[in-house]
């Protein structure tokens, strides 16, 4: 073999490990910018302009580092977090994670729905019409493809979120007055502190843990591939920040500038903010793709995630490897879930108001989710793998801090509110 071939196979062989690999955490990433964060960075930016800028890119390394941690727990132990902790901790304490899953998922998926009926609606689609289509559509595919099959629609509707980062790049903005006014931080204001907690529970969400490490058990990742499922978390952490920061700049630099702390109460409002940079037409287009592309990939996680969650507990077969023959109540569940939410959002749902709740909701549950994930990568795993050492004492220290954090501003923003 010449010289040039074997540079070339050097240089190719971490893209092909990276490509045989990536899927789990890009589609999860993707799915945490669902309809719910899309709205809470608009409520962002449109109330507070660019002073929670900063903890989007806060959240980056955490976010990273609390997926990381479901990534070695899935790839090591080869079960999902559910099975995990039932198996190491009880069946009683798993079914309070599960509970707490089960909450998050029900919320999230409202959401999801909520916010793809809204997009119809910005065409004059009726609710119903695009529940329909919607619900039927995701029970058709998950019914009739493999977790490849899923996991590639996932990323390529996801794609369509990439349209945030458009819109923002079009404002033009310059970095003086955007980077001095991220620095400013009113942590005394309730309702600052509200959206602070919106935030951070529109990152770091219980059904996140639950989809990554049961995706990575699916996809059959071993020891050997966890490099490059680190790598495929990372891109995703930064990805999906990248999106929440583009919906805060664009409705900072509309609604934020020329309406200082106007809410937003639907999405049509939310749209509109786009329309002054790239005219109505197209802002309606890019916001619909959008919202589009972060409520589908969120509402497949979502309702899979659940049906996983109570199968793990449960035991009766949870895989999308599984035929519905095989895997009746996992699939089952599945469809019962998307069909309950179809009905209830065909009915109106203020999307705006349920989308922020749901994120503070998100912030509240966070010491269970954060606990057990901790407690898990410190007993579950083993060797060098195992959560030990200063790194472990780092982890906790930001789960505590995160955790607490949210916790405080959600409370405070609530009480006050």
């Amino acid at each position: 073999m010449s010289l040039s071939r074997r540079r070339s196979d050097t240089w190719s062989r971490p893209w092909r490990a990276l490509l045989a690999v990536l899927g789990p955490g890009l589609v999860v990433m993707l799915a945490d910018t669902d309809a719910g964060s899309v709205i809470t960075a608009a409520q962002s930016g449109a109330q507070w302009g660019y002073q929670l800028l900063l903890l989007q890119v806060v959240l980056i390394p955490i976010l990273y580092i609390v997926q990381e941690l479901t990534v070695r727990l899935g790839i090591v132990t080869g079960e999902g977090h559910g099975e995990l902790i039932a198996r190491r901790f009880g069946r009683g304490w798993a079914w309070l994670s599960v509970a707490t899953l089960a909450l998050s998922c029900l919320g999230a998926l409202l959401t999801e729905l909520s916010g793809m009926a809204g997009v119809g609606l910005l065409f004059g689609v009726p609710r119903w019409v695009t529940m329909v289509i919607l619900v039927g559509g995701l029970i058709v595919m998950v019914w009739t493809a493999s977790y490849a099959g899923v996991e590639r629609v996932a990323l390529a509707v996801g794609a369509f979120e990439f349209a945030f980062l458009l819109v923002a790049l079009r404002t033009h903005q310059a970095l003086g007055p955007l980077i001095r006014q991220s620095l400013h931080i009113p942590f005394q204001d309730p309702g600052y502190l509200y959206l602070a907690a919106a935030n951070v529970g529109a990152v770091i969400m219980p059904w996140m843990v639950f989809y990554q490490q049961s995706a990575v058990v699916d996809k059959r990742l071993r020891v050997e591939h966890l490099t490059m499922a680190r790598v495929d978390t990372a891109i995703g952490a930064v990805v999906t920040q990248l999106i929440m920061a583009a919906v805060l700049v664009a409705t900072a630099a509309t609604i934020g500038r020329g309406n200082p702390h106007a809410p937003l109460n639907t999405v049509q409002q939310i749209a509109d903010a786009l329309t002054p940079f790239l005219g109505q037409h197209t802002g309606r287009l890019l916001f619909a793709l959008g919202m589009s592309g972060a409520a589908t990939v969120a509402t497949i996680v979502v309702s899979l995630t659940a049906a996983r969650g109570v199968g793990e507990v449960m035991g009766f077969k949870h895989s999308l490897e599984h035929h519905p023959r095989e895997a009746p109540w996992f699939y089952g569940i599945y469809t019962a879930l998307l069909v309950l939410g179809g009905l209830l959002v065909a009915s109106d749902v203020n999307l705006v108001t349920l989308g922020v709740a749901m994120e503070v909701m998100n912030a509240i549950l966070l010491p269970i989710v954060l606990g057990f994930l901790y407690l898990l990568a410190r007993h579950a795993l083993s060797g060098p793998l195992r959560l030990q050492g200063p790194y472990a004492g780092f982890v906790l220290g930001i789960i505590v801090l995160t955790a607490g954090f949210g916790l405080y501003a959600a409370i405070n923003g609530i009480a006050v509110g």
